[in-house]
């Protein structure tokens, strides 16, 4: 069985994850290609697309097309939910990158549309399929770990800020790295402690770098004046059942502490951390002890067979998904949750006081 894909958003997500990432699911033709600089459009239509396929300016032509199955959502935040939801009254299956959207509001309106349509809807968190969070979910579905009541949700830059396309736009994007690579990291931490319902959230989101000019930056200085969003944001979230996250973001930190999409978790019968490396702790017969899990010996060097590439799991499991009709991976109710989380964040900064969801 094939599927006909289309690409809405040909930007820097679709060329450097979904585009070359589908070319290599054998399931996947990419027939269509959108974005609104038709030069992009054009660009992956001729490095991706079959020799029949067509490039769009407007999302909406592309959608006519009823021969595509599946559509990627790979555009700025601000139009990842009606574009999403749009697709799906074309009866169109979803993989929206991530974050699922600006606002919880937005997110349920996807989900709802979800339901209604019949057609499935994922979210791009892709570090889910890497080989140390995939065994690190084994080892807490095993409840190796046991109760796990405190998760830390780590995405710590020291300098580096995405100075292109609209990274540094709040309007378009609805924050900087809380909602960026935040995102990845709390996403991770909630699917470890497999527990999504958050009592309340209380959020500081800064703005101490980002007016500094000339400042060293991995791309690049940035210009102050467009820096509309946060540099760094810190929180916590009670959970229902008491447990607490930490969530630490940044894009420009004066730290040495760096550590992006990881989590670090404590539980009644054992630890587990990522930022060095996948690390196991407990307690047995009255000694302590920790183990360092190598990860990479899966891999097999000068071996171009199959691939454990993050980015190709995740699409070879969500084309799975929508042959066999079954669940993937990441389900829309869960990133919802990420959405109310970082959303109550914000609120919390705004406001300086905690925020209560699910009242």
């Amino acid at each position: 069985m094939t599927l006909k894909v289309g690409i809405i958003g040909c930007g820097g997500i679709a060329n450097g994850k979904h585009m070359p990432a589908l070319k290599q699911v054998k399931e996947v033709e990419m027939v269509a290609f959108c974005d609104i600089i038709e030069e992009r459009a054009d660009q992956a239509k001729a490095e991706f697309g079959t020799a029949d396929a067509k490039a769009y300016t407007d999302y909406q032509e592309l959608l006519k097309d009823e021969s595509i199955d599946v559509i990627h959502v790979c555009t700025p935040n601000i139009s990842h939910s009606f574009i999403s939801i749009d697709a799906m009254e074309a009866k169109k299956h979803v993989m929206c990158e991530k974050p699922m959207a600006k606002t919880s509001e937005e997110a349920r309106a996807m989900i709802e549309a979800s339901k209604r349509t019949g057609m499935k809807l994922t979210i791009g968190y892709q570090n889910r399929f890497r080989t140390d969070s995939q065994y690190l979910h084994q080892v807490c579905e095993a409840n190796e770990l046991g109760e796990i009541y405190l998760g830390k949700a780590h995405a710590i830059r020291r300098r580096a800020v995405p100075t292109w396309g609209v990274f540094l736009d709040e309007e378009a994007q609805g924050g900087g790295p809380l909602i960026d690579i935040g995102t990845h990291a709390l996403d991770l931490t909630l699917w470890m402690m497999d527990n999504y319902k958050p009592k309340y959230v209380v959020g500081n989101a800064y703005h101490k770098l980002s007016q500094t000019k000339n400042a060293a930056n991995a791309w690049g200085p940035w210009d102050p004046e467009k820096f509309t969003v946060e540099d760094s944001a810190f929180g916590f979230v009670t959970m229902e059942n008491g447990a607490t996250i930490f969530l630490e973001a940044s894009w420009a930190l004066n730290t040495l502490d760096v550590s992006e999409a990881t989590t670090t978790l404590s539980g009644t019968k054992g630890g587990a951390g990522m930022k060095d490396g996948l690390q196991i702790n407990g307690e047995d017969r009255g000694l302590l002890y920790e183990k360092k899990i190598d990860t990479e010996a899966a891999g097999v060097a000068f071996y171009e067979g199959a691939t454990n590439s993050p980015e190709v799991l995740e699409a070879q499991q969500w084309i799975n998904a929508i042959i066999n009709d079954t669940d993937p991976v990441v389900l829309p109710e869960q990133a919802l949750v990420v959405t109310e989380i970082l959303e109550a964040m914000y609120q919390s900064s705004e406001t300086g006081e905690p925020v209560f969801l699910n009242k």
